[in-house]
């Protein structure tokens, strides 16, 4: 299995844990009878990331990013897949992406301003990177 493949599913194990992360604590703070519903707004009042408190809200952002951010990676990891463009660079690329996506849940959780941003740019670039590098 290539680099890039291996990460992609370090990734998504990551989606995994992120989602634990955030269904437990808003399990705790809203309850089943919330979390199991519809979660229409007209229901519970707003949207459920509304009611859930500062920090979990956080992390159901966190975890919303990440499947956007996954996108792109996934999209990444074709190209070079398919193409057989990989390379030790994209190899780095694929690494910085997956310790940028593990560095940007704390920072985000904690609120880590600007730092959050930056490594989330970090793992943004490193996947327009392989893009780059397997299209030249």
């Amino acid at each position: 299995m290539t680099t890039e493949l291996t990460v992609l599913g370090l990734a998504a194990l990551l989606q995994g844990l992120q989602f634990c992360l955030m269904a437990i604590p808003a399990n705790i703070e809203l309850g089943p009878g919330k979390t199991m519903s519809p979660r229409d707004a007209s229901r519970l009042g707003k949207p459920m990331v509304e009611l859930l408190s500062d920090k979990t809200g956080r992390l159901y952002r966190a975890l919303n990013n990440h499947f956007e951010a996954l996108i792109l990676y996934t999209i990444a990891v074709v190209i070079i897949s398919l193409a057989d463009k990989g390379t030790g660079f994209s190899a780095i690329c694929a690494w910085t992406y997956l310790c940028a996506r593990i560095l940007y849940v704390p920072a985000y959780y904690f609120g880590l301003a600007p730092w959050r941003s930056l490594i989330w740019f970090v793992g943004f670039l490193s996947t327009m990177l392989m893009i780059l590098s397997a299209l030249i």
